[in-house]
């Protein structure tokens, strides 16, 4: 009988606040909280392959957006600029899904990239979405159709900037009316992009094709690229700490939109001069406030500098300095008063000053860690500026600038004040998880990294106590789960009261660092191994310790140094048996020695590793012993012979930790898990030296493993700061069945990748192509359209001569269809057939379409034809006629069967859309109607009562009297 396992499933994840790989975007507190202007917002970050919405005042976790069937980091996030609930998120898969942030829901999934999305931009109207990735191409996404619109290619390397560029009307002296957009007319709009190949270019959305471009930065990259909020100006940033300014010409972008044709050699991006960054590292965002004249620009250092924009005022009054102090230098170096008057004329013309004089540092904020991205927060009515800078040590933080505008007492030379006001920093480590300690319950859990403890609650994935420390290496709770003992890297033994919140005792154990400690199986004393060759042995013992200051003593937990064992090199981990006769004790010179408890005499040497032991773990019968290393193989020894039962090659990287289940329940006590610097956790079966399952999800290598008592979770924390939690479920899995599947997983990436050709295989010269990417779920849908249209073409036939036959004989009987259309509740073919292509996902469709062979087109158009025919979903047949004429255009025309079958399709869809242009012609005229009737009743004039009653006699027409004499 083959053998059943039951599955691990990743069940939640916690302790990070935010990641690396994407951007920060602040929002507002939502239409429940707008009312009370509470100055905070709420920030959303990416978490890895989530997306977390964190309210900043109160460091709450409000939602957690994860699509299960992604596993990709986040790596860009843009929010809509209509709809401040619509977030558009880029993953490193080059795939991006629209999410409605009150619901957590995705709306819209798109494919197009080959590698990871860099950056998103909305338009203006919010229903376009543009997308740049390091695949160097840039797509514009239609949001309302769901479909790519089209592909832009010209930069050679990665995108690092969007904007897009709507220019408005301009208005004429003495108008009061409001700025039109172009978007109100035929014109799309423009598209600016730059990309690490330190060009800038400028895209014309109507013509789709480049209109300009420009070397954005002469050291060689441009980086970081930001847009003032009216449109008519731009900065760009490369490395050295240098950033160039560009003027847009909005109003000669406004009149090329409007020409119908004719070429323009006009220049509508103009370079107007270089500023100099403090720092010198390179620039990675650059951000203007939506509302004053401020930008800020930062890099990857633990600072981020703002700028200030002055007005012509400020700027007349700084050139005036400049002229009184060189006239003052010139006066003092006796210069005639002609040269002194040309050095006025020269700096009184603002139109010759140099850019420095526009913008000008204005404060530079220091943060607490490496900065990774920025945001301004918009709050009304405040006289300072708050920015919400995401930081690489997983927090958040607001800070507040004052600013000096309104200030008349302050002097300019004075660097405003700023202050950290809120911070989201309490739910993760702000370094690398390197242990962690499940509590005898299960339900608390410790993990300990560089100068900082946290104890979380297992179940609900939450902070509840926090400690500093040193450089912690390892942990575990001893009896009672109060206490916390914590070895660290300089060789100290802390120990830490989990009620409390405070360390009650720390105890220079080694001289140098405690790789490993563990309590011992009775609960009465703990070992710890060290760096300096030595274990040592520690009793617990409670004393009498006086409280300050009163009579009363108080209980306290000591540990009492019993035991050394001195063995030949560092120690790397030690592991009790669970019949508590054996230690464990694995050395830096790859072997692993197993000592009796009682005498410390040596028992085993356990030597075949070729590099040195790094985790091992003993089974719950004190049988067998498992022992992971460097030269990425897992070693099973027998501990009755010391004799090695199985080894095998594990993971691809370095195996950091493993952990037999604790028990024998189902017989899964020789089952043991693996942890990897290759991001996998892999589950073992030690009797038949067979790999169950792979566990993907983290995206470091993985540090720490935890099993719970009972086998039914574990949990395992990574260089990625994130700790993930992993639920035993009631589905079985077989082995055979996993060998396929990650075969199967091989094979369909590998056949996504052949179906989309490269780059270098296209016409360079080409700089507009389709939006499309071919992915698994595209191809089976492909397949899912030739399986109904060929089914379908059948039961046609089927259908027809059935009704031939019927016209000759009324008594025919009815001819036996295919199974799957009686199941379905006898459906025609056609039905069936519009079912299955109504089923597939609109961004989907047009790759759906194109796994399409040409010699299944003449089924497709009979059933377009039927589906004109008979008005079924015209506008999903129009669309679908429409892509497949252009794709397979000249096969089509050369071919005379087709030729004559699209005369039919074109009378009955002329036909249908006609009859469709009549009704909604008719609706709109009768809604123009209903609205002018709604208007003239709810509308209602003003009229003064003194002077109604004088317009009023003064329009009677006076009686004239007849006199009759």
């Amino acid at each position: 009988m083959v053998k059943s396992y039951l599955k691990y499933e990743h069940s939640k994840s916690f302790g990070l606040v935010n990641s690396s790989t994407s951007n920060v975007v602040w929002s507002t507190d939502g239409a429940g909280v707008s009312s009370r202007n509470t100055g905070s917002g709420r920030a959303i970050v990416a978490a890895k392959e989530e997306v977390l919405c964190w309210e900043i005042k109160t460091g709450a976790l409000l939602s957690r957006w994860r699509d299960n069937e992604c596993k990709s980091q986040v790596s860009a996030i843009a929010q809509s600029k209509t709809d401040i609930d619509i977030f558009a998120v880029g993953y490193e898969d080059g795939s991006i899904r629209l999410w409605d942030s009150k619901i957590a829901t995705i709306l819209v999934k798109f494919n197009g990239h080959k590698s990871a999305i860099t950056t998103l931009a909305f338009d203006k109207s919010g229903v376009r979405l543009a997308s740049g990735s390091r695949d160097t191409d840039v797509i514009v996404w239609d949001l309302v159709a769901e479909v790519g619109l089209f592909k832009l290619r010209g930069h050679k390397d990665q995108i690092t900037g969007l904007q897009f560029i709507q220019p408005s009307a301009p208005q004429e002296s003495g108008e009061d009316e409001e700025v039109v957009d172009v978007e109100d007319s035929s014109s799309e709009g423009f598209l600016l992009t730059t990309g690490k190949d330190a060009l800038i270019k400028l895209w014309d959305m109507t013509s789709q094709h480049c209109i300009e471009t420009h070397v954005a930065q002469t050291n060689g990259e441009c980086w970081a690229l930001g847009t003032s909020p009216d449109g008519t100006g731009c900065i760009t940033a490369g490395n050295d700490g240098e950033m160039k300014v560009w003027s847009i010409d909005t109003a000669g972008l406004y009149k090329l939109s409007k020409q119908v044709n004719g070429a323009v050699e006009a220049r509508y991006l103009q370079g107007r001069g270089i500023l100099h960054r403090q720092g010198k590292d390179r620039a990675l965002e650059i951000s203007f406030h939506p509302r004053l004249d401020y930008f800020s620009v930062h890099g990857s250092e633990k600072s981020v500098e703002i700028w200030r924009i002055r007005s012509e005022e400020e700027v007349k009054k700084s050139l005036a300095r400049k002229r009184r102090r060189r006239r003052e230098k010139l006066a003092a170096t006796e210069k005639s008063a002609m040269e002194i008057d040309e050095v006025d004329e020269k700096v009184e013309d603002i139109s010759t000053a140099d850019i420095t004089d526009f913008f000008v540092p204005y404060v530079i904020v220091r943060t607490g860690g490496r900065v990774r991205s920025i945001d301004w927060v918009r709050i009304k009515g405040t006289k300072s500026i708050q920015l919400l800078i995401a930081t690489s040590n997983n927090q958040l933080e607001v800070y507040t600038v004052v600013t000096k505008e309104k200030s008349k007492k302050s002097k300019s030379e004075e660097m405003p004040d700023y202050s950290r006001t809120l911070s989201v920093e309490m739910p993760g480590h702000r370094a690398d998880i390197r242990a962690l300690a499940l509590s005898s319950d299960d339900k608390m859990l410790a993990s300990v990294s560089n100068g900082g403890i946290k104890i979380w609650n297992v179940r609900k994935g939450t902070c509840i106590r926090s400690f500093e420390c040193g450089y912690a290496l390892c942990c575990a709770f001893l009896p009672g789960d109060k206490i916390l003992v914590v070895g660290t890297k300089s060789g100290e033994l802390e120990l830490f009261d989990v009620t409390a919140t405070a360390m009650i005792e720390s105890i220079k154990a080694h001289e140098g660092a405690i790789w490993s400690l563990q309590v011992h199986p009775d609960g009465r004393s703990v070992v710890s191994g060290s760096a300096d060759k030595s274990a040592k042995f520690w009793n617990f013992e409670v004393i009498q310790e006086e409280i300050p200051g009163t009579t009363r003593k108080a209980p306290k937990l000591r540990l009492v140094h019993t035991r050394t064992l001195k063995v030949s090199d560092d120690i790397l981990n030690l592991r009790f048996s669970p019949d508590v006769r054996l230690l464990a004790v694995a050395l830096l010179d790859n072997t692993v020695k197993v000592f009796f408890v009682d005498s410390l005499k040596l028992f085993l040497n356990l030597y075949g590793h070729k590099l040195p032991v790094l985790n091992m773990d003993i089974s719950f019968d004190s049988k067998l012993i498992v022992t992971c290393s460097a030269d990425k193989n897992i070693r099973l020894w027998g501990l009755d012979f010391g004799d090695c039962h199985k080894a095998f090659f594990g993971h691809q990287d370095s195996i950091l930790q493993v952990a037999f289940i604790p028990h024998s329940q189902d017989g899964n006590g020789h089952h043991f898990f693996s942890t990897s610097k290759d991001k996998m956790i892999k589950y073992w079966d030690g009797d038949k030296f067979e790999q169950i399952q792979r566990l993907d999800g983290h995206h470091g290598e993985i540090w720490a493993l935890a099993v719970s008592r009972t086998g039914d979770f574990f949990v395992s924390a990574s260089h990625d700061k994130s700790i993930r939690v992993w639920e035993q479920t009631d589905e079985q899995i077989f082995l055979e069945e996993e060998k396929e599947k990650e075969l199967e997983e091989l094979y369909e990436s590998t056949l996504t990748t052949s179906l989309n050709p490269d780059k270098n295989e296209e016409d360079d010269d080409n700089e507009v192509g389709a939006a499309g990417k071919q992915t698994t779920e595209t191809l089976m849908a492909g397949e899912k359209i030739v399986e109904a249209l060929e089914i379908g073409t059948i039961d046609l036939e089927l259908m027809a001569e059935y009704e031939l036959a019927k016209a000759t004989n009324p008594n025919t009987a009815p001819p036996a269809r295919n199974l799957l259309f009686m199941a379905l509740g006898n459906i025609s073919a056609e039905r069936h057939v519009l079912n299955t292509l109504q089923k597939i996902k609109a961004a989907a469709l047009h790759d759906a379409l194109l796994v399409l062979p040409f010699s299944t087109l003449p089924m497709l158009f009979t059933f377009l034809n039927i589906f004109a025919q008979k008005e079924m979903n015209i506008p999903l047949t129009c669309r679908i006629l429409f892509f497949m004429l252009k794709t397979h255009q000249k096969q089509i025309v050369s071919s005379k069967t087709m030729r004559t079958m699209l005369d039919g399709v074109k009378e009955n869809l002329r036909k249908s859309l006609k009859r469709q242009k009549d009704e909604m012609g008719f609706n709109l005229a009768a809604l123009k109607i209903a609205g002018e009737r709604v208007k003239d009743m709810g509308t209602k004039d003003y009229v003064d009562e003194e002077t109604w009653e004088e317009d009023d006699g003064s329009s009677k027409k006076k009686r004239g009297f007849v006199q009759v004499s």
